[in-house]
């Protein structure tokens, strides 16, 4: 089995403001000791794959080099969400490495501790063996509502067929989904290259296939609406498997999940702090200091503080999902 991993790092992740921006998307930062988040996701997905490639937009694709030296780079036409972008490297996977490898999918803002390196190769080997398209589920460990859940059906031998996709449930949802065995769609994915583009070619992103196939990828990106490939392909796809995750996961998506990756780190007042910081009767905050920054914060609890660049941030950690409100506020006011 000949095992090609694609590593998605295009987008800029506007919740963690003001670590993250244009200049300095998410999966270039560390959060912490050691390497970028795109690194360590490279360094995994070299766990299991004959060769990496990192997606990315033209913008950031001169700074691959930095964090992934020996992956191959790939540039997206344009911004269009992961619908869009997985067609797009999956014609170019093929092209370069044939029909019958096996593409791993993984977002590279993630965090991943544990054996990641078997339940990859299980994914992979399951979407070989059957041309499914397979996703990796994670077993909930709290009833979150912004992440999609997979219901599980007829158990075959290390995975599961999908018997449905819920988007980010309500929190009486999520809890009954948690009760019931569902898993969390992690947006790690594997399939063949054709097992894809054929389900692609029966949905909404049908022209843009055709336009990818024909040669006219940038045209076609330009037509193209932004749309996840949950949307766009797996919820309506024929033959969907999923495969649970044994390992540790969360989605670095807000500022929030440091609480939980940073958990065993955190201070006797359970401050998760990043940085240059000094903390004064100040209980459960998440506090970061970008280089040459400085943060105090005195006599507060459950907050987010983050200074990074001169730009300041102050959120309840429990709102962390409404950063995206600022940049958006930032962008309209520019």
């Amino acid at each position: 089995m000949h095992v090609t991993a694609v590593v998605l790092a295009g987008g800029t992740g506007t919740r963690m403001y003001p670590a993250s921006s244009d200049q300095r998307p998410k999966q270039f930062l560390s959060f912490g000791d050691g390497p970028s988040l795109l690194t360590r996701t490279v360094e995994r997905a070299s766990e299991v794959a004959d060769t990496v490639y990192v997606l990315t937009r033209p913008d950031y694709a001169d700074a691959i080099p930095d964090h992934a030296p020996d992956a191959e780079v790939l540039t997206e036409p344009a911004g269009r969400d992961t619908g869009p972008a997985l067609v797009y490297a999956a014609h170019e996977v093929r092209e370069r490495e044939g029909e019958d490898t096996v593409m791993l999918c993984l977002p590279s803002d993630h965090s991943v501790e544990g054996d990641f390196g078997s339940v990859a190769e299980r994914a992979c080997e399951v979407a070989a063996d059957t041309d499914a398209l397979v996703t990796l589920g994670v077993e909930p460990d709290r009833a979150a509502t912004g992440y999609g859940y997979i219901k599980p059906g007829e158990e075959h031998d290390g995975y599961y067929t999908a018997a449905g996709f819920f988007e980010k449930p309500d929190a009486g949802a999520a809890e009954r989904y948690r009760y019931n065995g569902f898993l969390w769609n992690a947006g790690m994915f594997a399939w063949t290259p054709e097992a894809f583009l054929a389900e692609a070619r029966r949905g909404d992103l049908a022209q843009l296939v055709k336009g990818v196939e024909a040669g006219n990828a940038e045209s076609a990106f330009r037509l193209a609406e932004s749309v996840s490939v949950d949307y766009a392909v797996l919820e309506d796809a024929r033959e969907v498997a999923v495969v649970p995750a044994t390992f540790e996961w969360d989605d670095l998506g807000a500022w929030d999940a440091l609480v939980r990756v940073f958990a065993d780190a955190a201070d006797d007042d359970g401050n998760v702090v990043l940085g240059d910081a000094l903390t004064i009767d100040t209980e459960d905050c998440v506090i970061a200091a970008g280089e040459d920054q400085h943060v105090s914060a005195v006599g507060v609890s459950d907050l987010t503080v983050a200074a990074y660049d001169g730009n300041v941030l102050v959120v309840p950690t429990r709102q962390a999902q409404r950063v995206r409100e600022v940049v958006d506020r930032l962008r309209d006011s520019e």
